[in-house]
């Protein structure tokens, strides 16, 4: 059986490289931090989604960094969060399972996770992509006089898939996946009087 997954993946046709439509990223920033609003447009790999339908779950990282423009090194790092994502298909139930974790996900469970369930592909797929205020830095590490850049990377994680399809995917086209934006955030302005 094992061998048959190694041959069915080393076999397949590579996908040509995802087409990552714009999304847009918003920057909010509040008293008690910054918050990070995306809407991302993104296709899966179509090795990807044969494997999901199979039953095989694939894992996802949206990944922030803060860091603060210096004009006489390089920036400064001062926040840094990530959020994982795990996405699966039961096909008894024909319902699809999303699990949410600030943690990346291990072999002995799912650990505390925040999970929903779908009736239909797109509408996983659409909550994956969408982030909704989400805080990616505390208010006491953002300076309100200095520049600020917010860098966002949203991927999906090959290595956590079974080691056939770690074995297949490895420099291949079609399970590549990543979203990456930059965004600048000005001095806040000061309060009027």
């Amino acid at each position: 059986m094992l061998w048959t997954c190694i041959f069915a993946v080393s076999g397949a046709v590579a996908a040509p490289p995802v087409n990552l439509d714009g999304g847009d990223l918003r920057i909010e920033r509040a008293e008690d931090g910054l918050y990070l609003s995306a809407n991302l447009q993104v296709v899966l790999p179509e090795l990807a989604e044969d494997a999901l339908y199979k039953g095989i779950p694939m894992y996802f990282v949206a990944e922030a960094q803060v860091t603060r423009d210096r004009w006489y090194w390089y920036d400064r790092q001062v926040a840094e969060t990530s959020r994982y994502m795990r996405l699966s298909y039961q096909p008894l139930t024909r319902r699809w399972r999303l699990n949410l974790s600030p943690v990346p996900f291990t072999n002995s469970g799912l650990g505390v996770v925040l999970g929903q369930t779908f009736d239909d592909y797109d509408d996983a797929m659409s909550a994956i992509q969408r982030f909704s205020r989400w805080k990616i830095a505390d208010g006491d590490v953002i300076d309100a006089d200095a520049v600020h850049t917010v860098h966002f990377r949203f991927r999906l994680d090959t290595s956590q898939l079974p080691r056939p399809f770690q074995i297949g995917a490895v420099g291949r086209s079609g399970w590549n996946l990543l979203v990456s934006r930059s965004q600048r955030l000005g001095a806040a302005e000061p309060a009027a009087k």
